[in-house]
């Protein structure tokens, strides 16, 4: 299974200047995976799992010295390991914090050495321990995209037709009709790895929903790996209810139980840090970064993935394959939820990206940008639209509101076209707003895949 992540990892490979990275994100996303299929490229590939291989975490005690740390691993695995043919992989490395802090020494010591870690729980160990600042490099991963799933489904010819697909010219509607058909499929599927081989080995909804419900219960028992005993219960309480919350700002008194804010607030962090969840943050949206003006008490959730999402909802799913277009225009949240997390894999990959929204909230005159996307120095508003979308009062608002904003687009089941400020594109055209190193990491994944 192609990877965004594939190109980035070779790049990494081949940067002379490069420094120990870090793969972070969710569990269940392919982090181990794509560090196996680079491995593939080097001489010798060691891989370290820290939950597996226990007795490895003694090594790091003694002392943080690289070079003995290579001699007794050498040791104990009996396999090589050697500056320039060696990819050196510390997998589930929250289990050896020492591990973690050697990473610094591994940069200043042996820069030759390709040394890559990965945790599925990573970021909590960051906060206990920290990280070597300026020692260390971050890859940030999410579940497949839409374009990557298209990859995977063999559909390459169709994901490298909306890359190179100029804004304001429509696809033809055969081509268009089709794509809309493959985004219902990949709402039903998802993106984490599992499901998506599942799906592409048996084409079969039922097999994919039974990964979907396994993984859901994996996200459930990984509370008690990083919440107090007390804070599980208020874990469950929003892991089941957040998918009924999504598209709209978060309330804690709309969550069903006697709750306060003062319980929940520090669960939803802890969400957050695990990547099962993503908030949207309110922003007024003047000027970048858009962080800056952020209101930390004005907020929406959305889940890591879609698929996921609706299957805690339990929605009856057959209704995306059959009727995509009418599941689109009946499923607003979960549409709008997809693009968030399309905006999130097309990314910066080396920067946590946060993600925002707009909300003017006047008595009788209420207006709300889904959400606000900083690209190429500008601030624009993006407003998602289940069908067609043709009420677009809010974005006009917006952009009168906001002149130093040149235009506004609408993601919706139309085709493309261009009217006056507005720009219209398809769904599955998220791809559009990708950072520049991921339009190359794209490219790259689709030349691959039709070589």
């Amino acid at each position: 299974m192609r990877r965004l992540a594939d190109w980035h990892l070779e790049q990494w490979k081949n940067d002379p200047d490069r420094k120990p990275l870090l793969l972070r994100g969710a569990r269940q996303i392919g982090k181990t995976f794509s560090v196996r299929v680079l491995g593939a490229k080097f001489k010798n590939f060691v891989e370290i799992n820290f939950e597996k291989t226990k007795e490895a975490k003694s090594i790091f005690t003694k002392n943080l010295d690289p070079h003995r740390i290579l001699m007794e691993l050498k040791a104990l695995l009996k396999q090589p390991i050697e500056p320039g043919d060696t990819l050196l992989f510390f997998d589930e490395i929250q289990e050896c914090p020492e591990a973690m802090l050697s990473l610094r020494y591994f940069f200043e010591s042996l820069p030759s050495l390709h040394v890559i870690a990965a945790g599925s729980l990573l970021d909590f160990a960051i906060e206990k321990v920290g990280i070597p600042v300026g020692r260390v490099t971050s890859l940030y991963l999410f579940p497949l995209s839409f374009m990557e799933f298209l990859v995977a489904m063999e559909y390459s010819l169709a994901a490298k037709t909306v890359l190179e697909q100029k804004q304001g010219h429509p696809l033809s509607e055969a081509i268009h009709t089709l794509i809309l058909k493959l985004l219902g499929q990949y709402l039903v599927v998802g993106g984490l790895p599992e499901a998506v081989a599942q799906w592409g080995k048996t084409k079969d909804p039922m097999q994919s929903q039974k990964v979907l419900h396994r993984l859901a219960d994996t996200y459930r028992q990984d509370f008690d790996k990083y919440a107090k005993r007390h804070q599980i219960k208020y874990l469950d309480a929003l892991f089941a209810q957040i998918p009924h919350l999504i598209g709209e700002q978060f309330k804690y008194s709309n969550l069903h139980g006697n709750y306060q804010k003062r319980e929940l607030s520090p669960a939803i962090d802890l969400l957050c840090r695990a990547g099962v969840i993503h908030k949207v943050q309110h922003t007024a949206g003047h000027a970048l970064p858009l962080g800056g003006e952020a209101n930390l008490e004005w907020f929406k959730i959305i889940f890591l993935d879609t698929a996921l999402c609706q299957s805690i909802l339990g929605l009856d799913l057959a209704s995306w394959l059959l009727h995509p277009e009418e599941s689109l225009a009946n499923l607003g949240a979960i549409i709008e939820s997809f693009v968030g997390q399309e905006l999130l894999c097309y990314s910066m990959s080396s920067i946590k990206q946060s993600l925002f929204f707009w909300k003017r909230d006047k008595r009788g005159s209420q207006a709300e940008v889904d959400y606000l996307y900083a690209h190429q120095g500008k601030i624009i508003p993006l407003e998602v639209k289940a069908k067609d979308g043709n009420s677009l009062k809010s974005l006009r608002v917006f952009l009168e509101q906001h002149p130093k904003s040149p235009y506004g687009i609408r993601f919706s089941s139309q085709n493309y076209s261009l009217f006056e400020n507005i720009d219209s594109r398809p769904l599955y055209a998220v791809c559009s707003l990708a950072h520049e190193e991921q339009k190359m990491a794209l490219k790259n994944l689709c030349q691959d895949s039709l070589a």
